[in-house]
């Protein structure tokens, strides 16, 4: 190849460097070690001639990040807001003496500032927990546990996978049956087979409040006043809509809620599990009294001191989620959808949540486009049907019945219009490229169970009902 009057020989390829050979004045190379007169540099930019001095130089390219449902960058503000946790302010909060108080006047603030977030009535409402995935167990056996005449759940098909593992595991070791309700072709849940499942034998009802592939967000609160109707608990995984939604949980029959920090700016290992006050409440972690003896162990305080810090900002930037990422977003799709011919967005167009896309390609490997992308510099993250050369399936997609290969964007406050530039520059070659190379795998087309179809394409919706 040649750029800017000289001659690139690529020479090797591998995750995202891009080995390759200069000789004259090369201007357009991609960032990655690059082998220059047979010397391998790690060189993270483009490559150009500076016009003075005749020196090759380095132009950076930022990364671009837009798979923030799979986590976020932490907020500096956090950062700074918990550093003097692992230092000076180090007591145990549940100690007598003044190094211990301050600390657990720290947690106590925390936890007002996630009330406020999710709208809990009470600040004793909120359970520090290690993350959703803990929130979601605590939730789901405390239901079991304080209800044992009750022995059935309500989930959907599209629940994550804290949620449907471990309902797979209680049907084989306690003999709990499980009803997962379906979805529609636009990720909507099936309402009539959902008040089919609702009968006085449900000890709980699971349902996320927005999907963590799709986006789509679920009726929460008249699912939950459906679920009282028959004596139900009602939990949702809005690990996902906190921070990106407004709630209000005090006007709503949502027993619990699970979040967690780390998609939210937060930390990682960090998260809460909300419990409406009254509800009979059976801890999953015995020890100590830690958490008005809901969570036993030592707190980690500057864990729960930066998700309190991630939570006031999240409500301080709502409307930025709401409204100028939203607008990223579409205009991402939009972009996408001109530009690319056989595609769709993937999922409810109305009911979503406002920083993700999912978007359907057909004749394009499952795998492919993100792997090209992070080889950019540009990171998201894949779902299909059936995903190729793992064969795993997306369970979501396969509940969809989307048969083609599928791109998650997730965007956050920390994206910007030339983000979204630089992925509508690439995207184009990418697919044309990936689907000038055929192939036979399982991502190729639609899988088995699955039920095939063409993207309307240019359309906001793949499906046809």
């Amino acid at each position: 190849m040649r750029a800017g009057g000289g001659d690139c020989e690529l020479v090797h390829v591998e995750a995202d460097r891009v080995y390759v050979k200069l000789s004259g004045v090369c201007a357009g190379c991609q960032f990655g070690p690059i082998i220059i007169n047979g010397m391998r540099q790690r060189l993270n930019g483009a490559v150009s001639r500076s016009r003075h001095s005749g020196k090759l130089r380095i132009a950076p390219m930022k990364p671009v990040y837009l798979d923030n449902n799979a986590t976020t960058r932490v907020d500096p503000e956090v950062v700074q807001a918990m550093l003097p946790f692992f230092t000076d302010k180090f007591g145990n909060p549940s100690s007598a003496h003044a190094l211990g108080a301050s600390v657990s006047a720290a947690v106590r603030k925390a936890r007002r500032q996630l009330q406020a977030l999710i709208g809990a009535e009470f600040d004793d409402e909120i359970t520090f927990t290690s993350g959703g995935t803990e929130s979601d167990n605590a939730a789901l056996l405390s239901a079991l546990e304080a209800a044992p005449n009750r022995t059935e759940i309500v989930t959907s098909a599209v629940e994550h996978p804290a949620v449907l593992t471990l309902c797979a595991h209680l049907e084989k070791t306690r003999r709990v049956k499980v009803h997962r309700i379906p979805v529609d072709c636009r990720g909507r849940l099936d309402l009539d087979a959902y008040m089919a499942a609702l009968t006085p034998q449900v000890a709980i009802v699971s349902i996320m409040w927005a999907n963590n592939e799709t986006g789509v967000i679920f009726p929460v609160a008249r699912l939950a006043e459906l679920a009282k109707e028959v004596g139900a608990l009602f939990h949702t995984d809005a690990v996902q809509a906190v921070g990106k939604l407004p709630m209000d949980l005090k006007s709503t029959a949502i027993d619990m809620l699970s979040l967690s920090g780390h998609k939210l700016h937060g930390p990682k290992g960090i998260g809460a599990l909300f419990v409406k006050r009254g509800v009979n409440f059976h801890s999953l972690i015995k020890g100590g009294h830690q958490e008005h003896n809901r969570r036993a162990g030592t707190e980690n305080t500057p864990g729960i001191v930066g998700l309190g810090t991630a939570a006031e900002l999240a409500l301080k930037f709502m409307d930025d989620e709401t409204t100028r990422v939203k607008s990223l977003r579409d205009r991402l799709e939009d972009g996408i959808l001109q530009r690319i011919p056989s595609t769709c967005v993937t999922g409810d167009p109305l009911q979503r949540l406002p920083n993700t896309a999912n978007i359907s390609f057909e004749h394009v490997e499952s795998d492919g486009i993100p792997l090209l992308l992070s080889r950019m510099g540009i990171a998201c993250s894949s779902g299909s049907a059936c995903t190729s050369g793992s064969l795993d399936p997306s369970h979501v997609l396969s509940a969809m019945k989307t048969p083609h290969a599928a791109v998650r964007f997730s965007l956050a406050r920390d994206n910007g219009e030339e983000d979204v530039d630089r992925v509508l520059e690439v995207m184009p070659g990418i697919v044309e490229k990936l689907r000038d190379f055929p192939s036979s795998g399982p991502g190729r087309q639609s899988a088995e169970g699955v039920q095939s179809g063409t993207c309307l394409s240019g359309s906001r919706t793949g499906c046809r009902s």
